[in-house]
């Protein structure tokens, strides 16, 4: 369960993977009299509360040509589930000043990173806009995910004569694994196991991603501490080691044996020299493949296709969407839940469906002329082509229907989940995954039939997200997010958990800031899809495809750089 209260710096603060930018432009314009403009490029990234644009890095200048290719890259951390904006401007560089206002501009590009990773081999072509009036040439931007992100590393521990703490018996130690911030503060990445009544203890042997153990710097310090555990949680302090992932990575030797020091010990006795040893038994390191590897590529390039789907709940218990106490209430001057929910989620997934064309279905509706109760319906009214051009598009769609179906009921789950799991289940190859939003008020009337859907979909290529609007108990939607216990159904369980349930309620900003809470939101809903993308294809033994082959620039002149 996903909920603002209990947000987990240590998930939260590390970045899915770091992705180099690499950008070139085509046809600049010409700024100098006598020769060619000298560009730069200046990249900004934008804060998610404020929306201001902050400086991020530069290129370097590259004189007299109006088709650069910048050798200085810029390194970004990268997060699936937030919407990364990011701002290219270009100037033409007249003297040596930093300031940027002294220089001719020669034109920017906007975009988000997903847009940049999600396009065909994660390179995006953009027109350079922003000189009225003046074609100013395109900018080519290129991602790529950098390796050390993307290790993991499986290291096994012993102790040996740690120092004993408990009256009757031997130590119970445990270690404590800290990796070093910028900042010089410690953050926790993990802990052993506890090993009872011992003071020579070999830990179970575990993994952790290299970017958890130190964020992808060999160097940085990896602080290890040892505890002696106690039932009332006042563990003991044995003592203390520093090492790093270089020191590491030598593997099982001499330099890898470490005393563990308690310094209040070493500074009271004299004669102390240590409270025991801790030496690394094993070291290996495994290259992971991640989400990035899989949609790099996009549609019919071998990349896997993200499909997104759109279900509304449509029952009467929303309210009369013409009152404004209703969830579907539409009033002129901002979104209900629904929209606000809809467009948050959608906005960051439609960056990697390429033709951003999305199904939006309707559930617990009479629809015109004849009064039927639909739980399967397209808002556009086309059950043939139920697709809408965008979240735009989708949030039309959305709008027109409230104005000519009636709210009605019950509040049925299943076909919504059976009509995405029709399309997922004819392509189990791995070239696209679904994802499925559903925005509802709440008490589910067809409980058993949605287990049982869940169930079989769970062995397909989809994920199933559920936002709870309104104020009802939304205890089953938690019994349907497999966190806490795995789904079943007839005695069968869910072959991984696909559904990521959040209550919209979690997320209205007390202060009225929409634009954080949206974000916050769409950023705890999409935080799973990642690692259930993954746990698909993992557990299908599909690997990702090749990328296409890099692009090759046409012949250019060599260019002087400075």
């Amino acid at each position: 369960m996903a909920s603002i209260g209990d947000f987990d710096p240590l998930n939260a603060s590390i970045p899915a993977t770091k992705v180099e930018i690499t950008v070139s432009c085509r046809n600049l314009l010409d700024m100098d009299t006598f020769s060619k403009s000298d560009p730069i490029c200046v990249l900004y990234t934008q804060g998610i509360s404020n929306k201001e644009w902050r400086e991020f890095g530069r290129t370097e200048v590259i004189e007299n040509t109006l088709n650069p290719e910048f050798v200085r890259k810029f390194i970004l951390d990268y997060f699936f589930e937030e919407r990364q904006n990011l701002r290219f401007d270009l100037y033409d560089v007249d003297s040596k000043s930093a300031n940027l206002s002294k220089h001719d501009f020669l034109g920017q590009a906007f975009c988000t990173l997903g847009e940049v990773v999600g396009s065909l081999g994660s390179r995006m072509k953009k027109p350079l806009v922003g000189l009225p009036g003046k074609k100013c040439g395109n900018i080519i931007v290129k991602a790529e995910e950098m390796g050390n992100c993307r290790e993991s590393v499986m290291m096994q521990f012993c102790g040996n004569k740690l120092d004993k703490k408990d009256f009757f018996g031997k130590s119970d130690p445990f270690l404590v694994f800290y990796r070093s911030n910028e900042d010089g503060t410690f953050t926790t990445c993990h802990k052993t196991e506890v090993v009872k009544n011992t003071l020579n203890p070999v830990w179970q042997a575990f993994k952790i991603p290299v970017r958890a153990l130190c964020n992808g710097d060999y160097d940085r310090t990896i602080k290890i501490e040892c505890y002696d555990w106690d039932r009332d949680g006042s563990h003991d302090f044995i003592g203390e080691f520093s090492t790093s992932y270089r020191e590491l990575s030598r593997g099982q030797s001499q330099f890898n044996v470490y005393e563990v020091v308690n310094p209040k010990k070493k500074g009271k006795k004299k004669k102390y020299l240590n409270s025991g040893t801790v030496t690394l038994l094993s070291f290996l390191v495994d290259i992971e493949v991640t989400f990035l590897d899989y949609i790099k590529g996009g549609m019919g390039q071998g990349g896997t296709q993200i499909n997104f789907t759109v279900a509304i709940d449509f029952t009467a218990s929303n309210g009369n969407p013409t009152q404004p106490t209703s969830l579907h209430y539409m009033s002129p001057y901002q979104m209900n839940a629904y929209a606000m929910a809809m467009k948050a989620v959608g906005e960051i997934i439609q960056d990697y469906d390429s033709d951003k064309m999305f199904p939006a279905l309707g559930f617990g509706a009479k629809l015109p002329p004849d009064g039927r109760v639909s739980h399967e319906f397209a808002l556009n009214g086309n059950p043939q082509n139920p697709y809408c051009a965008g979240i735009d598009g989708v949030m039309e769609a959305y709008y027109q229907s409230l104005k000519s179906v009636c709210l009605y009921g019950p509040t049925n789950f299943s076909p919504v989940i059976n009509h995405v799991a029709r399309y997922a289940a004819s392509v189990k190859d791995g070239s696209q995954y679904f994802i499925l939003l559903i925005i509802t008020d709440g008490v589910i009337s067809d409980m058993a039939q949605t287990k049982e859907s869940i169930v079989n979909a769970s062995c397909l290529p989809m994920s199933i997200i559920i936002v709870g609007v309104g104020p009802a108990e939304f205890d089953a939607m938690i019994e349907l997010d497999g966190d806490e216990v795995r789904i079943s159904s007839k005695g069968r369980y869910a072959e991984r958990d696909i559904v990521q349930f959040v209550p919209f309620r979690d997320y209205t900003d007390r202060t009225g800031n929409h634009i954080l809470s949206m974000a916050r939101l769409a950023k705890d809903v999409l935080a799973e899809i990642p690692d259930q993308f993954l746990s698909y294809m993992r557990i299908r033994g599909i690997k990702p495809s090749p990328a296409p082959p890099p692009y090759t620039p046409p012949g250019h002149p060599l260019q002087t750089q400075i």
